[in-house]
Order: C-alpha cells, then structure tokens, then sequence
C-alpha cells in the first residue's frame, strides 16, 4: 500500500488537477451503448442513445469524470507522458476519493458518467484490483447506476478482469500502437499478445454472458455496452493501408464496438519519436475516423479503400469521395432503382437518408428536390447519381473535372433558399456561369456548347 501513501498528504482537489491532466490524452468519447433505467434505490442510469459530449478548448471531453487512478507507472513508454522516467507531478487517488468525486459532480449535474484508466503501480494485477474495487464501491456502497467505461490492464489476473466486467458498461484495451514492431521499438515493456488476451477474454465472456441472458433473464450483465481499443496515430511509421486493415481485423476477430485513433502529440521530447514540424497529424486522424465508419456501417473493405499503391488517404477529399471518383464506371446511380447496398457508396447519401429513399421510392418516383428533404448532401451526390435518368445538370464523368468541383469552393454548387437553385462554372466554358435556370435549359445550353 505505499503506493497510495506517496500522494496521501496532497489536497485532493490538486490530485484532481494533476490526474485530470493526465488522462487528456486517453480517447474515451463513446456512446454508452446501454439501457439502464433508474430503480427507484440508486443515482443515475444509462441511455441507449450514448452518453452525450462537449469539448473544451484543447479537445477534451467533459461529459465524463475522466481521470486516472493514479499517473505513477513502472513502465517507460517513449511516447507516454506518464511514463516513469518523466520527472512530472505524480498523485494517486485511493478508489474512496474517486467515488466521492463522481458523486459529486454528477450530484451537481457535471458529468452523466465515469471514464477510470490508470497507469501501472505495483504490478498489473495490483492496479486491476484497485480499478475492479472503485466500482464495486462505486456501484454497492455509493448506488452509483450511471454509466462506467474502465480500462483493463494488459497482464492483469484474468479473474479480476472478469469481476470488474460485470460491474462496468464498457471496457477497453489500448492496442497503443498499430503494428508489434511499433510497439517494440516505442514501448519495450509491453507485448502484442498481453493485450490481446484480455481483448480476447472480453469477447468470450460477452458471449457468453449474453448466452446466460437468455436462458435467466435476471442474470448479471457483462460489459454490456461492449469493448473498445485505441491506436496511436503518427507516432510509428505505418501506413493508413496498414491501420485500416488493423482496425478491420480487430472488427471482424474481436467483434469490438469501436476503434479510437488518437493523433500522436509529442509530449516527451524523445528523440527516438518523430519531430511533427507541422503539429499533430489531426487531419489523417480525421480521414481515418471516415474509414472507419465506412467499413462499420456502409459495407465497405479495407482493400477497397486503400491499397499498397495508395497506401494514404486523399487530403483534399474524404474516404467516400475518393473511392467514387477511382470508380467512375459505376456511376451515375439511379435513385429510383439502385438497390440499399449501392446507395450506401453514393457520396453524400448517409445510412439514414439512404434507407428514407427506399422507404420513399414505394410510393413514387423521387427528384432531386426530394433528396434534399429527406438528407442527402447534394452538393457531393449531384455527381454520382441520376432521378429517373437525369442528372441535376450536365456533369462530365471525369475524375479530374469531378475533383475541381468538390475541391474548390468556387466552383461548388451554390444552393439557394429552395435547395435547387445555384450559380455554377461550366465544365465546357472556363468563362461563364451559368444562373439558376432550369435543368432542360442548362442542359441544352451544354448541348450547344459541345
């Protein structure tokens, strides 16, 4: 126990400063993924919907008491600016003073859940006991119902795991970095396999857990709102062909809820880590987050994504445009006909606006002034769909043309007070534009200009 002596004689609302501070950099920005009504004896419960964010200024999320149990860590991570060899203000909580500070601020309406990692004291095992008794206090002695997202610690005892599982919603695993070579050469301390036994041990007991719910519809929960993982972006040389493809095969092996990718932030100054000249790589994070949802919820493969010849993501356009555009021949769809799986692949088409076009299209054919009322981003699908056999105006299907138009601002369509009315540069005359007109007369007037 004297580990949690060293920062005993520290104010508690300076541990909270520091262990606050300390957990920035730790993705948690989840849905709760759980329908946990209140019972009448507890405080709090879960939605299905997820738990709702802000953002301060640095990007944080708020919405949860994000904290570490404590910032003191035997292992020397590069990256890492908790690692040990980091002569940085360390503070431990005892699991009593988080109870009381999650109580509090959800009393006060602060926080609507818990978000608990922890660097490593003692030994594994030694801080998955101290993680697994917060929420068993938090959650017996407290009544604490809300929601509770916790990291398991790689190596840990394999029956603690467990214990803290059905006291939590969510559980978590940082893969830390994409690839084992990466983590070798950045994290020496830590191995692939360690953190996937307990990935794979959640995934077992959610399994089966939701095996025992059917049979005994009283039966505890276990990490009910599923598991995630996170990856540190640009910290190591791999590929966006090679995350992505990691990010698919922990989907598919894991059956893992999500996939967080964090931008690398040089906060150690090591000078085995890349120097970042032009700051954090925020955008391929971003392109990235894109991927994701694509192969999650629009059908799509890694390989179609990326390949060894393209290994990065387009700056200029996003996942979904920078498909469509290398696959012009399956283009323009038509809307009235083309089945739910093709309307997914259609730039500015989204899960829900594409399932409204084949609920509306029972009932007739639908137009251009249609798509905008049901949610379809037409300034990126006026290129790539067609309304019983026409287009929106006259597009040449060419990759390069189709490129300008979603890049460049000034050549955007620009929508008026209708949604269909716009003022855009021709793509056969480099000195005029055209007015909001009609269709039919747009058209004929690139007839005859051809």
């Amino acid at each position: 126990m004297e580990y949690l002596k060293s920062s005993q004689g520290m104010p508690l609302e300076e541990k909270l400063q520091v262990l606050t501070d300390a957990a920035k950099y730790d993705v948690a920005c989840t849905s709760s993924g759980v329908e946990r009504k209140g019972n009448g004896h507890s405080m709090g419960n879960c939605v299905a919907a997820g738990i709702c964010h802000s953002f301060s200024s640095d990007g944080r999320c708020i919405s949860l008491l994000k904290i570490l149990l404590t910032n003191e860590c035997i292992y020397d991570c590069k990256y890492c600016r908790n690692r040990h060899s980091n002569d940085i203000p360390r503070a431990t909580f005892t699991p009593e003073e988080v109870c009381i500070l999650t109580m509090e601020f959800y009393r006060r309406n602060y926080i609507e859940g818990l978000f608990l990692s922890s660097g490593i004291i003692g030994n594994p095992t030694f801080t998955m006991e101290l993680i697994c008794r917060t929420v068993w206090l938090l959650r017996n002695r407290y009544r604490f119902n809300g929601y509770v997202h916790v990291k398991a610690i790689p190596g840990a005892a394999p029956e603690v795991i467990e214990q803290t599982g059905f006291l939590v919603d969510r559980m978590s695993v940082n893969l830390e970095l994409p690839t084992a070579e990466g983590l070798r050469s950045l994290a020496p301390n830590k191995h692939r396999k360690s953190i996937l036994t307990p990935m794979r041990q959640i995934q077992n007991g959610i399994q089966v857990n939701r095996n025992d719910l059917v049979l005994y519809r009283n039966a505890p929960k276990f990490v009910a709102g599923g598991q995630s993982t996170q990856m540190i972006i640009g910290a190591t040389p791999e590929s966006d062909f090679q995350i992505i493809h990691v990010a698919e095969s922990l989907y598919r092996k894991f059956d893992l809820k999500r996939v967080f990718y964090s931008a690398f932030v040089n906060v150690t100054g090591d000078k085995s880590l890349p120097a970042l000249p032009g700051g954090p790589p925020l955008l391929r994070e971003h392109r990235l987050y894109q991927a994701d949802w694509l192969l999650r919820f629009y059908g799509f493969r890694a390989e179609e994504l990326l390949d060894e010849k393209r290994p990065f993501f387009n700056v200029l356009l996003d996942p979904k445009e920078d498909w469509a555009v290398r696959h012009l021949e399956q283009f323009p769809v038509e809307i009235n006909r083309a089945p739910l799986e093709v309307l997914l692949r259609v730039p500015g088409v989204g899960v829900k606006s594409a399932r409204r076009i084949v609920a509306a299209r029972r009932s007739g054919n639908l137009t251009f002034q249609d798509l905008k009322k049901i949610g379809v981003v037409l300034k990126r699908a006026l290129y790539f769909v067609t309304c019983s056999g026409k287009m929106m105006y006259p597009v040449k299907l060419d990759e390069d043309s189709i490129v300008q138009n979603l890049t460049n601002r000034t050549e955007r369509v620009r929508f008026g007070s209708d949604g269909m009315t716009y003022r855009q540069m021709s793509l056969f005359d480099d000195a005029g534009f055209w007015g909001p007109v009609s269709v039919v007369e747009q058209q004929q007037t690139a007839i005859g200009q051809l």
